[in-house]
């Protein structure tokens, strides 16, 4: 009689759950594996974020180059408030220049230039070492901008002229001239040495007068103020003579004319006197005087008994003739512009 073979009850139990565990496993470990890949998975921004990762735009193309980017719309970014204190110069222009500010008139370096002073550096270097002065206050500031028209400015004390328009001439008027801007009589005057400069507009006048037979220093300028002042006796402006007069003269002439000598018009003296040279029965002396009284030096050498054969004037204030010829004419220097300024307290 044969034998059945005896299945095991765990063996039945065995193959009959297998499947079924095997069905009931495969689900769970399914989502376990998805699970586990989407978590490995980088986010796709961060990998584009992320530094030393390729980018899809560094993708390359059949050639091998690298694809250009797609241009992307810019996304308008919403307003950020700021709590912060704007800075001092935030707004502040670009073109807006550096330095002093603006205001009118010319800077005071420029203005020294254009006067001769000196150049625009060197003209700041004086204003640093306080030489320069304006309307009566020194000014150590650069850039400083006057009114050139009004302004009064001085270096070292001198004043400076800065008035484009104004002039100053220095004429040696020759021997027989008339002192004046026309003759009706067609006598040489003055006005016909400086004919191209009047009928170029220049509105000149001279500064007191010399008799026609006195020779030498006539000054010309427009400044009406400073020619008023120059003539005005008050402001004892001091002018020298060279007079050649008749005879030898005495020791004590020259004493007496500086003592004082009466005349018609009351006494007058003169401030220095020296004698040159006496040569066949002449005498050559040089005289200063502030006086402006026509006729004065001719009168006082009459006064004395010595008149005068030949009379030039060498000098006004800070003005000298120098070796100018007779008949021309010169600008004055800015000293001696100054120097006449100052004589009269302009």
């Amino acid at each position: 009689m044969k034998q059945r073979p005896i299945k095991s009850k765990t063996a039945n139990r065995t193959d009959r759950s297998e499947p079924a565990r095997r069905t009931d496993r495969s689900e769970p470990a399914e989502r376990s594996t998805r699970s586990d890949i989407a978590r490995s998975k980088p986010d796709a921004a961060a990998t584009k974020n992320k530094p030393g990762r390729p980018d899809a735009a560094a993708a390359k193309n059949k050639r091998g180059k690298p694809k250009s980017a797609k241009p992307q719309r810019a996304q308008a970014q919403a307003p950020k408030i700021s709590n912060a204190k704007p800075a001092r110069h935030q707004y502040a222009d670009a073109d807006r220049p550096s330095g002093p500010p603006q205001g009118d008139g010319m800077r005071l370096q420029k203005v020294l230039a254009q006067a001769g002073v000196a150049s625009r550096r060197a003209g700041e270097e004086l204003i640093s070492q306080g030489r320069v002065e304006v309307d009566g206050r020194i000014v150590l500031e650069q850039g400083l901008r006057i009114d050139p028209e009004n302004a009064v400015v001085r270096v070292d004390g001198v004043r400076v002229v800065v008035q484009k328009d104004l002039v100053h001439l220095a004429l040696n008027k020759p021997r027989g001239w008339q002192s004046t801007m026309s003759d009706d009589l067609g006598r040489p005057c003055v006005g016909d040495i400086v004919s191209e400069r009047v009928s170029a507009g220049q509105r000149l006048f001279h500064v007191g007068r010399l008799d026609a037979d006195t020779e030498g220093l006539l000054l010309l300028t427009n400044d009406g103020d400073l020619a008023h002042r120059l003539m005005h006796p008050s402001f004892e402006v001091s002018k020298t003579y060279l007079a050649t007069v008749s005879g030898a003269l005495e020791r004590g002439v020259g004493k007496k004319l500086k003592e004082g000598v009466d005349l018609d018009d009351g006494p007058a003296k003169v401030d220095t006197f020296t004698l040159l040279d006496i040569n066949e029965g002449k005498s050559l002396v040089r005289v200063t005087l502030h006086e402006g009284r026509k006729h004065i030096v001719r009168r006082l050498f009459d006064a004395v008994g010595h008149p005068v054969i030949r009379l030039v004037r060498t000098d006004i204030g800070a003005v000298a003739l120098g070796d100018q010829r007779p008949g021309t004419l010169r600008v004055l220097g800015r000293g001696e512009v100054g120097g006449l300024y100052g004589a009269v307290g302009l």
